[in-house]
């Protein structure tokens, strides 16, 4: 105890430290994790240290401190010795229609590789946060939420490897998205964060690479829970439109070969490609369904070739289109209109606990470089209470840019990969 009472008075020492842009010591970021998990630090102070961080940021050995003190701060868990070298995880740091990760799970497992919260028959299982892993990022992420430090390189590095780390991962993947509809809207700011996350998560022995991708569209063509998982399924199915496609294969393919089940990265791709063309991926989908708890025969007309989606799946109670006010070619959408509005009609929470409506979503109907006559359906919306206002179509018809074809400039997805 008496340790504790002297890190308490020498305490603002640490902030003062770091405020004034020094390094802080193995020590000091140790005793600030212990006080941040014992709760004997005040948060006003934890939120000022937050915001000297946030001001000053870390040199490389300070984030891999913070990030191994935090890892430890909980239970690390342990797998069973014949899954060495195949427990893998992705991190996406989030984009509209990111509905990667369902795709990516069953084709992972279809490989060998065992992902996040197994479910050991299956292979993979898709989850959200447990309590006894990393408990000091819980208190801290809440914190950063109401001193506006979200957007700090140590601090996410530290709250994101962290818990990979807890999971005693062989190989992590992140995608790490930059543009209008992302956290970073530049590329050069999105490769300081992968590339610091990159090199903590190989610091910590996890085989760490990162894959740089383009968030202005949505993502493929669909927006919203309900319509996600059907565009995952289709994807499955081996139907899914191309972006999906490259992003996945990208995550999957650099993945395989880090833990050497691939030669190559283009040789991964191909691997991971195959187990969404020949149904290895769809019946591995299906078996983790019924491993959640979804009736056998629910999961089977699921995955079958021509799925009534909408006899399962809750259809909204309206639809409506909206129309081309003009002709020309597709040349921009603005993905993050399109999630900014859906999250108004209900598709997203605004804090923790928050009900979310599933069958709230928008379909795309066109995509980038399609050429549209005036007066064409570009974008059906799933919609209940509230219902979608004038204001809101004004601002989804904002969000679709036409014009000439010569002004179109497609780039590819996937802007760069880090190997680690």
């Amino acid at each position: 105890m008496a340790h504790h009472e002297q890190s308490t008075a020498t305490f603002p020492e640490h902030i003062r430290k770091k405020r004034n842009g020094e390094q802080l010591s193995a020590g000091e970021i140790r005793d600030f994790v212990q006080g941040v998990k014992d709760k004997t630090i005040q948060e006003s102070q934890i939120g000022a240290m937050l915001m000297a961080i946030w001001l000053q940021g870390m040199v490389a050995e300070e984030t891999l401190a913070l990030t191994k003190e935090m890892m430890m701060s909980g239970e690390v868990m342990s797998w069973p010795a014949e899954w060495e070298g195949l427990m893998v995880d992705k991190h996406s740091t989030g984009g509209v229609g990111d509905k990667i990760s369902l795709v990516l799970a069953p084709a992972l497992a279809a490989c060998g590789c065992k992902l996040h919260r197994i479910l050991e028959e299956v292979g993979c299982c898709i989850v959200g946060q447990t309590d006894n892993l990393v408990p000091a990022d819980k208190v801290m992420y809440a914190l950063r939420d109401v001193t506006s430090t979200v957007d700090s390189l140590p601090l996410i590095t530290g709250s994101i490897i962290s818990k990979k780390g807890a999971e005693s991962l062989s190989a992590l993947v992140l995608d790490v998205k930059f543009g209008n509809a992302a956290l970073y809207k530049d590329l050069g700011s999105a490769k300081s964060l992968a590339q610091s996350m990159v090199t903590v998560g190989n610091s910590l022995g996890i085989r760490t690479g990162a894959v740089l991708s383009r968030m202005n569209c949505p993502i493929g063509r669909c927006v919203g829970n309900t319509l996600e998982v059907m565009e995952s399924l289709e994807c499955l199915k081996g139907r899914g439109p191309d972006d999906i496609l490259e992003l996945v294969t990208s995550l999957g393919g650099l993945l395989l070969w880090m833990i050497g089940r691939a030669g190559s990265l283009e040789e991964g791709k191909k691997v991971i490609s195959t187990t969404l063309q020949n149904g290895a991926a769809l019946e591995k989908f299906q078996n983790m369904m019924i491993g959640q708890g979804v009736a056998s025969q629910i999961a089977a007309s699921l995955c079958s070739t021509n799925a009534d989606y909408y006899s399962i799946l809750r259809l909204a109670h309206y639809q409506t289109e909206l129309e081309t006010q003009g002709h020309g070619t597709v040349l921009d959408i603005d993905g993050m209109v399109i999630a900014q509005v859906l999250h108004r009609l209900g598709a997203g929470r605004s804090k923790a606990g928050d009900p979310v409506n599933h069958s709230v979503g928008a379909e795309l109907l066109v995509s980038l470089g399609h050429k549209v006559e005036k007066g064409q359906p570009w974008l059906r919306v799933h919609y209940e209470t509230p219902a979608l206002s004038a204001e809101q179509r004004l601002s989804l018809q904002g969000a679709l840019t036409l014009g000439p074809v010569d002004l179109l400039h497609t780039q590819p997805l996937v802007a760069e990969i880090i190997l680690p």
